[in-house]
């Protein structure tokens, strides 16, 4: 298998609702047009794909019920603490709910996290020790 995460599928509530949250509140381009079915953004090296949570736990043959901390996060890594200020303020702006707000880190950087309006966490951060291209 190759070193590649090549999409990060989102199983959304109100796919609509999601489209504008990410391609008018956060600025993310559109690959396409959104279907019914699905959106997809391309990112620098990532796709992200918006897809209805029961159509996608259907795909996955899993049950689409279950509330709570979804086990993952993810991460916007940025060039500096402004940065990450803007970001998170960008965000809010377009409907998220901000759940940690920036501040510096143990591990040496600094970041904070939003919640979409599905709940997804995204940690918005700069990290000192490598550098983001």
């Amino acid at each position: 298998m190759e070193p590649r995460i090549s999409i990060v599928t989102l199983g959304v509530t109100d796919l609509k609702r999601s489209i504008v949250f990410y391609r008018d509140g956060l600025g993310l381009p559109m690959h396409g047009w959104p279907s019914e079915q699905i959106a997809f953004f391309k990112t620098s090296a990532t796709w992200l794909a918006l897809f209805p949570c029961d159509a996608l736990a259907a795909d996955a043959t899993v049950p689409a019920t279950g509330s709570g901390f979804q086990r993952f996060t993810l991460a916007h890594n940025l060039r500096s603490r402004e940065e990450v200020n803007r970001t998170l303020e960008e965000a809010q702006a377009a409907g998220a709910s901000i759940v940690r707000p920036a501040g510096g880190t143990d591990w040496g950087g600094y970041s904070g996290y939003f919640a979409d309006p599905d709940g997804f966490l995204w940690e918005i951060a700069w990290n000192g020790h490598f550098s983001i291209e």
